[in-house]
């Protein structure tokens, strides 16, 4: 066996004959201990806000998109659309002409953007989920129908149960001068009764989705569309087929992803999870240099079994080894625990949901939602590690600093 573990494991468990350090001890231990259950907690509590607010945001959001680089519209009617809208790895190909135009509801007006999706933007099964009034509809026996955002809804008052109050949407004709006589005369304007309302977010709160024909109709556009959204079949690797996309249109078009559709939501979930862990990484290093005056104590309380083994031939190194080992065990084992215990609290919270945060709503429930991942158990152990060999370090360099005179004098 390693001499230098089996003497440390002898100190740690060992009876030590001044009672305070192993007062000293167990608080390094129970603060590492505290401080390592909390950080994997908050780290999943994160996860778990993150994998909800990105679950509403792709709902809306499609897996792959292509834009045009110049301009605001395309021709989709090509031959590589066209092989594309067939392909095997395709679950969805949504055509989608959107512009800006200002909304009427019961004698209030609101600019906003009109969405016009095709038939496939419906196959989406978890739209239902962002709906918090009415039903996800955009066609039914009377005629095309609109889902508008809640922000929009809350402005205009928009009753989705109401079938007299319709929508009017008022676009500028296409190519047509402004007329002096009757401004009216230079919109096209358009009524559509309201049939849900979603809610998933500001930037998509303002959004107005019809179906793509009342969106041709209305902004004047026969066949361009303003992009192409494509969702992929289930064991389809949705980037290799961006990048097939992108390689084959070259320039003249822009395909993105979901992450780079929603790059500032991404970076300020990832900012906001790093900002946590350093501020509670500073709280669990601070418990982590405890170990420092706990083995500082040790060191006095052991002067005697220094000098023996000094003087029975063991070198600085392995005296210096010996308490190294001492503090890392003391720190890990309170890591150890501490990932256990915050492991089988996550899985609890998970299962029963027993921490709530308010009321709940469609979207969320009002339980703390929690998303284990294993990158974070080895980030929490990495760290411990990596404060509790320094600290041990500088403490176990105090056992060496003046043993020469220390076996002069006992």
């Amino acid at each position: 066996m390693n001499t230098a573990l089996y003497i440390a494991k002898r100190y740690l468990f060992a009876k030590k004959s001044t009672n305070a350090i192993n007062i000293i001890s167990a608080i390094s231990m129970l603060g590492v201990f505290v401080g390592s259950t909390a950080l994997i907690i908050i780290l999943s509590v994160f996860n778990g806000f993150e994998e909800v607010v990105l679950k509403m945001f792709n709902t809306i959001t499609p897996q792959i998109i292509i834009q045009p680089l110049q301009g605001k519209t395309f021709n989709p009617n090509t031959v590589y659309f066209n092989e594309l809208r067939t392909n095997k790895s395709v679950y969805s190909f949504t055509e989608v002409l959107s512009e800006n135009a200002l909304i009427w509801y019961n004698n209030k007006q609101m600019p906003a953007m009109v969405k016009g999706v095709s038939k496939d933007f419906v196959k989406n099964q978890s739209l239902d989920t962002i709906i918090i009034e009415g039903h996800f509809i955009l066609q039914n026996k009377n005629g095309p129908a609109a889902v508008i955002g809640s922000a929009l809804q809350a402005y205009l008052g928009v009753n989705s149960a109401d079938p007299f109050e319709q929508l009017q949407i008022y676009s500028p004709k296409k190519g047509v001068q402004a007329s002096s006589i009757n401004p009216m005369d230079d919109f096209t304007v358009l009524n559509i009764p309201p049939s849900g309302v979603f809610e998933v977010q500001q930037e998509f709160d303002n959004i107005v989705i019809v179906p793509i024909e009342f969106a041709r109709q209305l902004l004047g556009e026969e066949k361009n569309v303003s992009a192409i959204e494509i969702n992929v079949n289930d064991g389809i690797d949705a980037e290799k087929l961006k990048d097939e996309i992108g390689k084959t249109l070259g320039t003249n078009f822009v395909v993105k992803n979901r992450i780079q559709q929603n790059q500032a939501l991404y970076n300020v979930l990832g900012s906001e999870k790093w900002m946590v862990y350093i501020i509670l990484t500073f709280i669990l290093i601070i418990a982590i240099f405890n170990i420092i005056g706990s083995l500082t104590m040790l060191v006095i309380d052991k002067l005697k079994d220094i000098s023996i083994l000094h003087s029975l031939g063991a070198g600085k190194k392995l005296i210096k080894r010996i308490f190294l080992v001492e503090g890392m065990m003391i720190t890990l084992a309170g890591c150890i625990f501490g990932l256990i215990i915050g492991f089988v609290f996550c899985l609890l919270q998970q299962r029963y949901g027993w921490f709530k945060m308010g009321e709940s709503n469609l979207l969320i429930s009002n339980a703390y939602p929690i998303a284990l991942k294993w990158q974070d158990f080895i980030l929490v152990f990495v760290t411990v590690s990596i404060f509790s060999l320094i600290a041990s370090a500088l403490a176990s360099n105090l056992s060496v600093k003046k043993i020469d005179h220390l076996n002069k004098d006992l």
